[in-house]
């Protein structure tokens, strides 16, 4: 917040004057006035009422006084209770905004805090195509990875693709027997939707063959063991991990389908990967790993062979972390991740993992694992829990194959987007590719704003209609007051510059450049709770200050032209923050609309 650490040294000052007392800076308090105050910034009187052995009112009018008295910046204040609210002066507040306004980044940290994140986001199964959850995956992953680079650290984005395991042989040994050779070339589906079929196809006989074995005076769990289909998946799992040349070459086949399929769907998401991780290689390091913590006593062997981690006296319980066959389990694959990333990437310092909250157990797990093995970085690493999302049709479910698919709700909203702009008129003097780009900006920026303005950790339901509606709390309202700003700039006269700054603000201004002056403290924010939310929440409130501001202060009409020449500076600044923090939510604001 603007003087806030001048203001801290004064008030230690102004303690020292008036109470005789010595305070250290960690006992001063600053937070932002709230609205219904006039002030710009708030100190916090309370925790000061100890030195100064008066009441909270009394210490705030002693403090305010000498702050009025002997800070030039403090035009005047007033006492809520135990809060001091300071109001600055115009011209501070102008002559700050002439010092920022033509900073490229504003907001952002410079990239050299010495920091290397890795954030892993996305990290589909090859045997199903991405559903809504994968969405909020993605976009949750990716924006956390921009914030981070925005804070000023190297970053690194990653994920780790299951293309191993049972539920990958499932899809694979239904391809088999019912595929008839199909392809996505033969089928017309798109490789990830084909494979996905197979998996559905593979459930729906399996279903078949425990109710015949139950049927039979069978057990329904012991039914679900012996089903001849999950018995021959569990051989073609025992082959592919022997390297048997006909399975490998099919799995290879069929996760090729799946790669081309994700590509096109991270493509319409707009997101991307700096390094690809595959289970395929992490396992194999992380048996080794699991092997030597055996040689080590850190796990134990089960009189069936499996191998364990018994970690009870942590308060959790006992892990599998090899089946007693001598095949992994996720956890196996995980501990392999983590350590072959660190070698990767030695300059590494943390490892930020993008996964569902029903994941928190498996991850407390993997970070105590890690640390008994030794490895100290374990301790940094953080697991990015968010709740689940629904649509009003009900929760998801992916084995029935009644699975929200990702490319559907895309395409759904890019026709939720052109209906709406046809509708309102929004596109009748543009071209029909300009038509098409902007259809996309607004679907795609009504979908992510959506979604990443919930706090992470929260479950959402994720209504289509609502994220498109202009007039509400969406992208398309940011997106539209962004273009309005654009079309306000080409009217203006050319070569503006802010000139003046002995002018009175009036209570518009000055509201949008508490806010402006509130991004880089928003963006530090956003990055140390990892959340979106926090851009996406602060950028709504920009923009519904400006379209106030723009309705009831005259810009292009005021008379006096340097402050028609501030206004537009003010609007333009506002307009390039806007931008910049729906940039790291992954969202394009277009020019016209």
């Amino acid at each position: 917040m603007l003087f806030q650490e001048k203001l801290s040294s004064n008030t230690i000052e102004a303690i020292k004057s008036l109470f005789d007392a010595d305070i250290v800076l960690n006992q001063i308090s600053f937070q932002k006035t709230r609205k219904e105050f006039e002030g710009d910034i708030t100190l916090v009187v309370f925790p000061l009422t100890r030195v100064s052995k008066k009441s909270p009112e009394e210490t705030a009018n002693s403090i305010g006084d000498y702050l009025v008295k002997n800070v030039s910046e403090v035009e005047k204040f007033n006492v809520i209770k135990g809060f001091l609210n300071l109001s600055f002066s115009s011209a501070d507040w102008l002559q700050w905004f002439a010092g920022v306004q033509n900073e490229s980044n504003y907001g952002f940290a410079a990239p050299n805090s010495g920091r290397t994140v890795m954030v892993e986001y996305s990290s589909p199964n090859t045997n199903k195509p991405l559903h809504l959850g994968h969405i909020r995956n993605n976009l949750l992953g990716y924006s956390v990875a921009e914030i981070l680079e925005a804070n000023g650290h190297k970053v690194i984005k990653t994920q780790i693709i299951n293309d191993r395991g049972i539920h990958i042989c499932k899809s694979m040994l239904a391809w088999q027997k019912w595929g008839n050779g199909e392809t996505p070339e033969s089928s017309g589906l798109k490789g990830d939707k084909l494979v996905g079929r197979y998996y559905v196809e593979f459930d729906k006989h399996y279903k078949s063959e425990i109710q015949e074995l139950i049927d039979t005076g069978q057990e329904k769990g012991d039914a679900e063991k012996n089903a001849p289909l999950i018995l021959e998946a569990q051989e073609m799992l025992r082959k592919w991990e022997a390297k048997d040349l006909e399975v490998y070459q099919l799995w290879e086949t069929m996760n090729g389908w799946v790669y081309q399929g994700f590509g096109e769907t991270y493509k319409a998401l707009g997101v991307d990967f700096d390094k690809l991780y595959y289970e395929s290689d992490t396992y194999l390091v992380g048996k080794d790993e699991v092997l030597k913590g055996l040689e080590k006593g850190i796990f134990f062997k089960k009189d069936d062979g499996s191998v364990w981690v018994d970690l009870t006296a942590d308060g959790l319980d006992e892990k599998v972390l090899l089946r007693a066959d001598g095949t992994s389990v996720y956890m196996t694959q995980d501990i392999g991740t983590a350590i072959l990333r660190y070698k990767d990437f030695p300059a590494l310092e943390q490892q930020v993992y993008t996964v569902g909250n029903e994941q928190e157990y498996h991850f407390k797990v993997l970070f105590l694992i890690l640390d008994k093995l030794g490895f100290e970085w374990a301790k940094s690493c953080y697991h990015l829990s968010y709740g689940m999302v629904d649509l009003p049709s009900g929760k998801m479910k992916s084995r029935e194959g009644t699975v929200v698919d990702a490319d559907d709700l895309v395409e759904g909203m890019l026709v939720e987007a052109k209906e709406q702009s046809q509708d309102k008129g929004k596109v009748e003097e543009m071209s029909e590719a300009e038509a098409n780009e902007l259809y996309k900006t607004l679907g795609m920026g009504a979908l992510k704003y959506f979604i990443l303005k919930v706090d992470p950790r929260k479950r959402m339901l994720f209504n289509p209609e609502e994220s498109i509606d202009i007039n509400g709390h969406t992208g398309p309202f940011i997106q539209y007051s962004y273009a309005r700003i654009q079309s306000l700039l080409k009217k203006a006269p050319r070569n503006l510059n802010l000139m003046a700054t002995d002018f009175e603000l009036n209570e518009k201004e000055r509201n949008l450049l508490k806010i402006l002056n509130d991004y880089p403290e928003i963006v530090i924010e956003a990055g140390n709770e990892y959340s979106p939310a926090v851009i996406a929440n602060y950028v709504y409130e920009l923009a519904k200050e400006y379209n106030q501001f723009y309705q009831e202060v005259p810009i292009l009409k005021e008379i006096d032209e340097h402050v028609m020449a501030f206004r537009l500076v003010l609007s333009k600044m506002t307009g390039e923050v806007i931008e910049s923090a729906m940039k790291l939510l992954g969202i394009n604001v277009p020019e016209k609309m």
